[in-house]
């Protein structure tokens, strides 16, 4: 145990006390596990953690107990192993001893002749869920907020029994969604009816009550009266499932993802090796992964995401944010229905659209009323709720309905005099303290505000599409941006539950600067003669979520044209504007479908001959990337390279393999080759 050490771990104990239960003959064995703070810091495993499970199971059955039962602290039931602690080991072998340890402690619990229940109270993540899966009987909280086998996101596989289990209980091609799919997926979450739907727990409770009727439940379980039934797996599919897999895998990370690879040969280990062999495999898997790149980029990742997002560098006192009460959002669309929506959803204060006509504002909130009733109809939203949305969210085609509005934002063309005229004419009808928000996606936010009598409150507010789905928010200060503003649109941002990161008045900010300059070169190469299917492959070892001409037909045509000519008046010499892609946009044509390449398309273009090869379109890619985020982080647009790759996370999907995308060109050596320097130390997102 001494070579496990881990000298800053936060121990989670493992609470032992007798529990009489009505009905049985004697009392149960309740183990509760409890790091000793309240939920901000969920329970985790590192190897004091597991030694003091261990000690709690050896004292219960020395007890003669009629169950045991482990159960976790108010919303937290274990997230998993304390990852934090990966980076300190220093060779293999305690690499593999800390997954035997794991696999030791648990299988107690699985080998147990006294029966055994996982009492799943909240969030139940990797290892957590693992422990879970060990014991016999699982009950579970309707308020259980997460449920995950998110390893394979990290750079890591299900390493305590997860791989092994998890199939054998619910069947292959479920697991493989839990332990593959779901965390590929910017690491979805199980909510507690699927995962009940699913198998994995054995019965679904209310939280109110949810200890008193687990235990009432598995006194029941024991004494006979209740009887658990579980359908039989189907092992005839097995192969099947896990072919097509490895076929999407490699269709979408082109081996990219070591962690997915060795995931899904356990999986398929899963079928008929017995227990003892399986988790072996799991073990030899963890060591080989622990001193991986992908791991380091993966930790440095999950490490942004869960800290650096929710204290945003250079944020202002949040003490001077203003309260909000009324929200009012200058157009119908869709962009702006979306926003609707959200904003009733989170703040739960009225919100007024406007637009040119009725017509338009009716089909505005009708798009809110349609969202609300889908909710209703697949059980995501009570009636009570969905009426409470619905008188919140109203509409006009009088602006002067912003008159007692604290929070306006606009979503109209993306036009620098038509987002002008529009706070013109309502700063002569907010109130003066209102703050003025623009949801540019790259026009200046200084600009925009210059001939405004206040252009203090004006502030930008850049979500990206869809809205609902991706984290990010870009919060942007004008050069007269003062701290009110800024502090209550952070406020509100975290309000909507957004990740916000605070960004320079800047041309196209962050992720659609990197996107378009990125885009830029690949279609430049299409430009010089490369095939578009040569172009469109060529960043495939990357494992990006989209290729780049399934990227560009989402972001659209005619928006990457008109962003890539904002970027080029700001930087003629790094951003050209592309006559094929306006030739692609005036078409109206898709430019790939079910991701290959319309031949269609490929004849509207007039190109040079002077083709590259995908190795050369993949490296003047990064070499673009490189420089365009070392100019970025000179000119201070954001404050650190952390902040780039939180963006790119958060609002492009990059993966955690690459940390976003920084780490990787600094492993890859492009930021020194084009730099001059790496963009972070040797050994924060990487081995060294």
């Amino acid at each position: 145990m001494s070579a496990l050490a881990a000298p800053n771990e936060v121990v989670t104990r493992a609470l032992l006390r007798q529990v009489n239960v009505p009905g049985l003959d004697r009392p149960a064995a309740l183990i509760t596990l409890d790091n000793g703070f309240d939920h901000t810091k969920p329970n985790s495993f590192g190897p004091g953690g597991l030694t003091s499970l261990d000690e709690a199971i050896t004292a219960a059955l020395a007890a003669n107990p009629a169950f045991i039962a482990v159960t976790g602290k108010p919303y937290i039931f274990c997230v998993g192993a304390d990852i934090t602690s990966l980076p300190a080991l220093e060779n293999r072998e305690q690499a593999l001893e800390i997954g035997r340890l794991g696999h030791r402690v648990f299988a107690r619990l699985k080998d147990s002749e006294v029966p055994t229940f996982a009492f799943v109270n909240g969030a139940a993540m990797g290892g957590g869920l693992e422990l879970a899966l060990h014991c016999h009987y699982r009950t579970l909280s309707a308020g259980a907020a997460a449920l995950a086998l998110p390893e394979v996101s990290l750079g890591l596989v299900p390493g305590w029994g997860g791989t092994q289990l998890l199939p054998n209980l619910i069947g292959i091609p479920a697991a493989t969604q839990v332990i593959l799919q779901n965390p590929l997926m910017q690491n979805k979450m199980l909510k507690p009816k699927q995962a009940a739907e699913m198998g994995i727990a054995d019965v679904l409770l209310e939280p109110a009550d949810f200890l008193e009727r687990s235990l009432e439940w598995a006194a029941g379980v024991v004494s006979g009266t209740v009887t658990v039934t579980r359908p039989e797996v189907d092992k005839d599919m097995w192969a099947g499932v896990l072919y097509f897999a490895r076929q999407t895998l490699d269709q979408r990370l082109h081996g990219a993802v070591p962690a997915a690879y060795k995931a899904l040969d356990l999986l398929e280990t899963a079928k008929d090796a017995d227990f003892a062999a399986g988790t072996a495999a799991e073990d030899e898997a963890l060591a080989d992964l622990v001193f991986s790149e992908e791991l380091r980029s993966g930790l440095y990742a999950f490490d942004l995401v869960q800290r650096r997002a929710k204290r945003p560098a250079g944020a202002p006192d949040k003490g001077l944010a203003r309260p909000v009460t009324k929200v009012g959002i200058v157009g119908a669309g869709l962009m702006a229905s979306q926003l609707a929506l959200l904003f009733a959803r989170r703040l739960q204060v009225p919100v007024v659209m406007t637009d040119l006509d009725q017509s338009r504002v009716d089909k505005g909130v009708g798009y809110v009323h349609t969202q609300i009733e889908k909710a209703v109809s697949k059980g995501r939203m009570d009636k009570g709720t969905a009426a409470r949305l619905y008188s919140l969210v109203s509409g006009s085609v009088d602006k002067s309905v912003f008159a007692d509005a604290d929070f306006v934002i606009e979503a109209v063309f993306e036009d620098l005099t038509v987002k002008k005229q529009v706070w013109a004419e309502l700063e002569k009808i907010v109130k003066p303290e209102a703050v003025l928000a623009t949801n540019t996606s790259s026009l200046s936010i200084t600009e925009m505000a210059a001939d405004l009598e206040h252009p203090e409150r004006v502030v930008g507010f850049h979500f990206f599409n869809p809205v609902a789905v991706l984290p990010l928010l870009e919060i942007v200060r004008g050069e007269r941006t003062d701290d009110a503003t800024l502090a209550t649109a952070f406020a509100v941002g975290k309000q909507l539950k957004k990740s916000s990161v605070l960004v320079k008045d800047a041309p196209a900010f962050v992720v659609n600067r990197l996107l378009t300059r990125f885009l830029g070169t690949v279609f430049a190469a299409v430009d010089q003669g490369t095939p578009l299917d040569v172009a469109n492959s060529a960043l495939d070892p990357l494992g990006l979520p989209m290729r780049p001409l399934a990227l560009l037909q989402l972001v659209g045509p005619a928006v990457a044209y008109h962003v890539g000519g904002t970027l080029h008046a700001a930087f003629p010499d790094r951003f050209g504007v592309s006559e094929n892609l306006k030739r692609i946009a005036d078409s109206g044509q898709p430019i790939v479908v079910d991701d290959q390449v319309n031949e269609d398309v490929a004849k509207l273009l007039v190109v040079g001959a002077q083709p590259l090869t995908a190795e050369q379109v993949r490296q003047n890619a990064l070499d673009a990337l490189a420089e365009e985020i070392r100019l970025m982080l000179d000119e201070g647009v954001v404050a650190e390279a952390q902040d780039i790759d939180l963006c790119m996370i958060l609002g492009a999907g990059w993966p955690f393999h690459l940390g976003g995308v920084t780490p990787y060109l600094d492993r890859t050596g492009t930021s020194e080759g084009v730099t001059g320097r790496r963009f972070l130390p040797r050994g924060v997102a990487s081995l060294r």
